[in-house]
């Protein structure tokens, strides 16, 4: 097999950013790379076919694929961050559209990550692991991933989060509000708020009729929090979303 062409060009791009510890990490970092995308597939048998350029055996490429995917030098610090800083050097005092959202691993760890949503894609910019047996986790655990969101963007951009109704909590909105960042968040049916009038009617009673939507502005929510709220009733479901005034 011919050395894969999508081996040769990251270990050419992957030389200009990525500072190793020696230049066999680098090297074996770019062939993995490589064999994930032109498998696929995150499972490690899968690489297989796509690393036999090295003249070994299965069981040879199982135990290599093993020791690097445990080698305490290949770090996200060391291979990814690098990468993430120059590609997000051009968004400088753009906007930029964030997602914060929670994924469960194996019923036993709960993922919290913040990614950048261009292009139809989403790119992680800061995530965390934790063992924990549910997708909910507090606000203190998210806003730590948050701020390591904040520290990887370039100054200047216009932010806007994203996040389901897992995340409609007082101390999410207050830390969002003191960076300056807009925000939609969506909004549990129970969630009560407080219109221009003073009534204080729950979502699920704000409910417009099907295929219908319902615009309310300068409402209060969460501990006297000022937002606008967005209510659509289309095919029976209903989604309901808070954003920054």
């Amino acid at each position: 097999m011919e050395t894969p062409l999508p081996y040769l060009l990251l270990i050419s791009q992957f030389s200009q950013h990525i500072q190793a510890k020696d230049k066999p990490h680098l090297k074996v970092f770019s062939e993995i790379v490589s064999a994930i995308l032109l498998s696929g597939s995150a499972c490690l048998s899968h690489w297989l076919p796509f690393l036999s350029h090295r003249d070994c055996h299965a069981r040879s490429h199982m135990s290599r694929l093993s020791y690097f995917i445990h080698n305490k030098n290949i770090t996200p610090e060391i291979f990814y961050q690098p990468l993430l800083q120059f590609f997000l050097q051009s968004w400088s005092g753009q906007p930029l559209t964030l997602a914060l959202d929670t994924s469960m691993l194996w019923n036993k760890f709960c993922l919290i990550e913040v990614t950048l949503l261009w292009g139809g894609r989403s790119i992680t910019v800061a995530q965390k692991v934790i063992e924990h047996g549910s997708s909910t986790v507090s606000v203190s655990q998210y806003l730590q991933v948050l701020e390591m969101a904040q520290r990887a963007l370039p100054d200047d951009c216009q932010i806007t989060l994203l996040a389901d109704r897992g995340f409609e909590h007082a101390g999410l909105i207050r830390w969002l509000t003191k960076q300056k960042w807009s925000w939609f968040i969506r909004a549990k049916s129970d969630l009560v708020v407080t219109l221009k009038g003073g009534l204080s009617p729950s979502l699920s009673q704000l409910c417009p009729n099907l295929d219908q939507v319902n615009l309310f502005s300068n409402v209060q929510v969460l501990e006297a929090i000022r937002c606008h709220l967005g209510i659509a009733n289309s095919s029976g479901s209903s989604f309901k979303s808070l954003t920054s005034t």
